[in-house]
């Protein structure tokens, strides 16, 4: 089984994308895109995301098309799906090809479960801010992606180190976005990426915690949350 950047580069090698072109991806989320961008020899344009899904924004998508735009990579981001019918739309008119890129293989059970705790996440958590789901669409969790009120990184690490003092694992789930790293650095300022990067912090949403376990990540959560809310 190939590996997402080999299944990624084939489809772009697939679709006849060649030195010279340019593919827009969105810079917030894994690098992987833009390596296979490169792989091919076309060059990675980077986009700005949708505040709520952290999603590619279809709105900048069509502002960043040029006449040597080749293709749309959309990722559907933490289990987010992106919007494939608006890319769709903008990619049919243009000329352009849009790749869908990310959803992960899990059971039907498996992805239940992970909804019914984000179900109960959403119900219980006070002082982070949970995740939204856009209308008529079905979110699978991949990861369970909270921002924390504040000033930014400091507030957001800060109540990070404190939950997994208290045994809650989690993690920041996008540390640099991609146009910022030394292999891809662009002199770009992408507004709501670079907030994500600051605020988003993932909880667990495993499917085989239980309620007890949920509850443990509930109460350090909202006893820590109520206090970064109150000072900011």
């Amino acid at each position: 089984m190939g590996t997402p950047t080999d299944e990624l580069l084939h489809e772009l090698t697939r679709a006849r994308v060649r030195p010279g072109d340019e593919v827009i991806v969105p810079s917030y989320g894994t690098p992987e895109a833009a390596e296979a961008v490169l792989l091919v020899g076309a060059r990675p344009v980077f986009v700005d995301i949708d505040a709520h899904t952290y999603c590619i924004d279809p709105a900048v998508v069509a502002e960043a098309l040029t006449p040597r735009t080749a293709a749309i990579v959309a990722i559907h981001t933490f289990g987010h799906p992106a919007d494939m019918a608006a890319l769709t739309d903008l990619g049919r008119r243009h000329g352009v090809l849009v790749i869908g890129y990310g959803s992960a293989a899990e059971s039907a059970g498996e992805i239940l479960r992970r909804q019914a705790n984000a179900a109960y996440l959403d119900g219980k958590l006070r002082g982070v801010l949970t995740p939204l789901v856009a209308p008529g669409v079905e979110h699978t969790y991949q990861q369970y992606v909270v921002r924390v009120p504040g000033n930014g990184r400091p507030d957001r690490d800060a109540f990070a180190r404190t939950l997994r003092s208290r045994g809650v694992v989690c993690h920041v789930p996008v540390q640099t976005p991609a146009h910022r790293t030394a292999r891809f650095r662009r002199d770009l300022w992408l507004a709501e990426t670079e907030r994500a990067a600051d605020e988003c912090l993932a909880l667990p949403v495993d499917p085989t915690m239980s309620r007890r376990e949920l509850q443990r990540v509930v109460s350090a959560c909202n006893a820590l949350g109520g206090l970064l809310q109150s000072a900011a």
